[in-house]
């Protein structure tokens, strides 16, 4: 519940400079169900912009759940000394019907600057705390407690953006991130960078693609540790499309695929992760009706 709260109060924060700088709100809700509350409040962020690659999930099978997912973004563009400019403040909640230990909140914060009328660079920070993962074994003290495994994610990331063609754009990322899990689970603590390319294509005025591709590199604390033999180092190839087809002005259709192959780099004797790796495979699909101008 505090995760909640700590949304809440961000959301408040952020209506509250809207109002007073003139900034445009723009908010919303989803409703979601899903068979498997864990893989799913780990994997949500699946995209390219968004955090494709997620802490380890130990146990899963926790139950099935419905979940609201509350939303708001304020907006401002701007001219200044150097270039126009533009910011946005999300703030993005999860909430569980029946599983509060998953509720949890997210605000991400984009700074945007276009050089010219084709190259623009965006900056962003993301931040997610205190996430509730499992109750899981913990190593440290040599007893093989049951205890909460939570994790608190920060990251920051450049998108450097070049209009090549009509309709085509090539977009540079690159980002640095930390995971950071409570005491109990220090071992795992992560840091890791990202670099990739995508492109954005407009096929026709109603159908757009954006295909991307992520290599990223994970370093876990515990990786010269053999005391715990629990080294989650990995190494990331991330693969994504999604399309959208706008059928009117107010309706449109969304879908993605996405894929991971997640090699563990642990050479630890004794670590199960030794020499493993795992893939992933998600599909979305989003239909969307604008009912009114509000």
């Amino acid at each position: 519940m505090h995760l909640l709260l700590i949304t809440l109060l961000l959301t408040g924060i952020v209506f509250d400079q809207a109002l007073a700088a003139d900034w445009t709100i723009v908010g919303g809700a989803n409703l979601f169900y899903t068979n498997d509350v864990a893989l799913f409040s780990a994997s949500r962020r699946l995209s390219l912009r968004d955090d494709p690659t997620q802490p380890v999930v130990d146990v899963t099978g926790q139950g099935n759940d419905m979940v609201a997912e509350p939303l708001v973004e304020a907006i401002r563009s701007f001219s200044s000394r150097w270039a126009p400019t533009d910011i946005s403040l999300k703030s993005q909640g999860y909430i569980f019907a029946r599983n509060p230990l998953f509720d949890h909140g997210s605000v991400r914060v984009r700074v945007g600057k276009e050089f010219d009328d084709r190259t623009r660079l965006r900056l962003y920070y993301f931040v997610l705390p205190d996430l509730f993962l499992a109750r899981n074994t913990e190593h440290r003290s040599g007893q093989g407690l049951l205890v909460d495994e939570r994790v608190t994610t920060n990251f920051w990331s450049a998108h450097l953006e070049r209009d090549l063609l009509q309709g085509v754009t090539l977009r540079l990322l690159g980002r640095y991130g930390v995971r950071d899990y409570n005491q109990a689970f220090a071992e795992r603590n992560t840091h890791f960078w990202t670099v990739g390319p995508h492109i954005d294509w407009e096929i026709r005025s109603w159908l757009t693609m954006t295909v991307g591709y992520h290599y990223e590199r994970g370093l876990a604390d515990g990786r010269h540790d053999p005391q715990f033999a629990a080294d989650i180092s990995y190494i990331n190839h991330y693969v994504s499309t999604e399309w959208t087809a706008r059928f009117s002005p107010q309706t449109s259709l969304k879908m993605a695929f996405h894929y991971e192959n997640n090699i563990f780099t642990s050479n630890l004797v004794g670590d199960r992760r030794r020499g493993g790796a795992e893939e992933v495979y998600q599909v979305d699909v989003q239909w969307s009706h604008r009912l009114s101008d509000a």
